[in-house]
Parts: C-alpha cells; sequence; structure tokens
C-alpha cells in the first residue's frame, strides 16, 4: 500500500495579462511507499514546488488545483473537489474554469485539520522567512508540539522541544531555545525548521530545496542530518532539490519533471547512474550540465541545455521537450512535434515520457 499516491494532478493559475492559463502542474502522478524517499528534479518552473505545495494544501492563488486525486493513505485529500470546480476543455485544453475559491478553501481547511502538520509536515527551501520573526524558535517548537503530539503541559512541550533541537544537531540548544530566528545563522534556522516539522512524527516530509541558500559545508551537513534522521525515524520524504547530487545522496526514487508533467520515473540507480543505456533526452541532458567526477576526470566541458524553459502557457500539442531536444530523428520527428508521448514502461518501475523509447 502506498503512503502517498497522486493522480492526473492538475494546479493552474490564470494570467491576465496574457489571458490564459499557466499549466504548473499539468497531469502529475506520483507515488511515495511509506519508510521511502522520492526525489524530484527538474530546471525552474518545471512544477515541482507546486505539486509539493499542492500535495500539503498550500496553492495559493485562483484557480488552484482544478482535478486529480491525492490519496494520503486511505484519505482523498481533493475529496469533494469536483463540487467546487467546472472546467471547460477543447480538444483536451483547459478553455474556461469557474471556481468557487472561497468555498473550497473553508472545504479544503476542514479536511485538512489533523494532516497538515501531523501527518504531513513540510520544510522550506528559505527557514528564516518560513518562521515567525515575533516569536523565539523554542516558542514555535513549543506550539508545534503542544498541538500536534501527546505532550500538552508546558514543562513536557519544552523538554521535548529541546530534545528535538538535540536531535537536530543545533549547538547549544537551551540557548537556541530563547534565540528568535533573525539572530540564528541559515543552517540553524533550517535545522529548527527540520525539528518543528518532524518532532510530531508525520508520516510524511515534503523538503522544498532544503539545502539552497547555504553555503557547500553547511548544505553538506544539513544532507547528512536528513540521511541520518531517515535512518532513525523511517519518514517518507519527498525531496525536491536542483541538486542533482543531493538526489543521488537521498532518493530511493527520482521522477524528473519538465514543463508541468513526469517525464520520466524510476529508482534513482535506473535514473541518474551515470552509464544508463536508456534516458529520456531531458534527464541526460540535466546531467550533462552538472560537474560529476567524470567530466573531472576527462577535464570536459560541461553541456548547457539548449533553448529556455518551456512556457506552459504556451504549451505544444507533442513532445514538451521537442523544442530543445538534440536527439529527435527522423523516424520519430512527426510524432514529436504532433503528439505528446504517454509515460510509458520500458523496465520494470521504469517510465519514461518519449517516443524514442515505445512501449
Amino acid at each position: 500500500m502506498m503512503l502517498l499516491s497522486i493522480e492526473n494532478l492538475r494546479t493552474y493559475f490564470y494570467s491576465r495579462p496574457r489571458r490564459a492559463f499557466v499549466r504548473s502542474v499539468d497531469g502529475v502522478s506520483l507515488h511515495v511507499a511509506p519508510g521511502e524517499t522520492l526525489g524530484i528534479v527538474g530546471e525552474s518552473g518545471s512544477g515541482k514546488s507546486v505539486t509539493a505545495l499542492s500535495a500539503a494544501g498550500l496553492v495559493s492563488g485562483a484557480p488552484g488545483v482544478i482535478g486529480g486525486r491525492i490519496q494520503l493513505k486511505s484519505r482523498n485529500l481533493l475529496d469533494g473537489l469536483e463540487r467546487y470546480v467546472k472546467v471547460e476543455e477543447r480538444d483536451g485544453r483547459v478553455m474556461a474554469v469557474e471556481k468557487d475559491e472561497r468555498g473550497w478553501r473553508r472545504h479544503a481547511e476542514t479536511s485538512m485539520q489533523g494532516v497538515r502538520g501531523k501527518e504531513i509536515a513540510m520544510i522550506f527551501q528559505n527557514p528564516r522567512s518560513a518562521l515567525n520573526p515575533y516569536s523565539t524558535v523554542g516558542r514555535q517548537l513549543v506550539e508545534t508540539i503542544r498541538l500536534h503530539t501527546r505532550f500538552k503541559t508546558e514543562n513536557e512541550s519544552k523538554e521535548r522541544a529541546l530534545h528535538w533541537l538535540e536531535r537536530v544537531r543545533i549547538d547549544s540548544p537551551r540557548l537556541r531555545f530563547d534565540n528568535f530566528p533573525f539572530g540564528m545563522s541559515g543552517g540553524m534556522c533550517q535545522r529548527a525548521m527540520l525539528a518543528m516539522a518532524l518532532c510530531a512524527e508525520p508520516s510524511l516530509l515534503i523538503a522544498d530545496e532544503p539545502t539552497t541558500g547555504l553555503d557547500a559545508t553547511i548544505q553538506s551537513r544539513i544532507v547528512e542530518l536528513l540521511a541520518e534522521l531517515k535512518a532513525e525515524t523511517g519518514t517518507a520524504t519527498l525531496l525536491i532539490s536542483h541538486d542533482i547530487s543531493v538526489i543521488q545522496r537521498l532518493a530511493d526514487r527520482v521522477a524528473v519533471m519538465y514543463g508541468g508533467t513526469v517525464v520520466e520515473t524510476g529508482s534513482a540507480a535506473q535514473v541518474l547512474a551515470p552509464r544508463a543505456q536508456v534516458r529520456h533526452p531531458y534527464t541526460a541532458a540535466l546531467l550533462a550540465s552538472i560537474p560529476s567526477t567524470e567530466t573531472i576526470r576527462r577535464k570536459s566541458y560541461l553541456q548547457a541545455i539548449e533553448g529556455e524553459v518551456l512556457d506552459t502557457i504556451e504549451v505544444p500539442r507533442g513532445c514538451r521537450f521537442y523544442g530543445r531536444c538534440d536527439r529527435v530523428t527522423e523516424a520519430v520527428r512527426s510524432r514529436c512535434a504532433g503528439l505528446e508521448p504517454p509515460l510509458a514502461e520500458v523496465a520494470p518501475g521504469h517510465k519514461l515520457r518519449c517516443w524514442l523509447y515505445p512501449a
């Protein structure tokens, strides 16, 4: 049984200047098993963070989530969405959306009670801005513990907060307990956010770019800490990162996103292995654009991905990566340009959205 199953999720935003929908998440399907870490990679604008925010019920802006299913254990977090959304489609494209945003927000907040913070916890890429600047780190941690755990008294919750500050390796936890976020470094704030996310022992942790904005040494320590806590707690993790080395270190499985959809998914070995024979052209381009021991040994140049990230307002009829792909052959060109490929299984557990690899 899967802990989290996302099926055909669509999260759109309306661009008033262009009078069209931004298809930020466009038919995404993912799953996370208990105790597993799923890494999501892709360039900025590929839909990674919006997918995570949709799963946590934190999307702001209309129309937001307009379709799909988000199943946490036996509970559909989007149950009842169809009562608030009416979608008009033509030739498979969304032409208009009518959504009772206020009604859906009230419904969603009620359905997320006991889920967000308790079953699903999230750490953000800018921890200092995510923390309340007017409250001490200790006070924020105590509030979380009293709200989501059995530790309700002041003394119990404070001792539990200190326990978690020690567990995330914050130096001088009793001193840091009384610090405000602005008095702590970025690395310390990220550790405090991690303590706040894990103190209720959630089923699922969503980590959105947890090492962004930190220097290399601190990044390495945060990655080591995440690895240690994963082994200790067994919490399933949805890990989003631009840094493929972080995904390689922590993820059991990987999903590669481009243009609001998943273009490749499989085990970390299948997707990110240096000499994998079957790989989506976009995944290959991502790996070729980052330094590795192989490129350093050969003293070879990194390869930039030509072109711009797909504008998800102007989604092409065919493959979303077609305009930037350097592997198109004459045998598949017409299909690449005119028909979007399905996410097809090319090996057990390994799926690709590419006409070069027919199912």
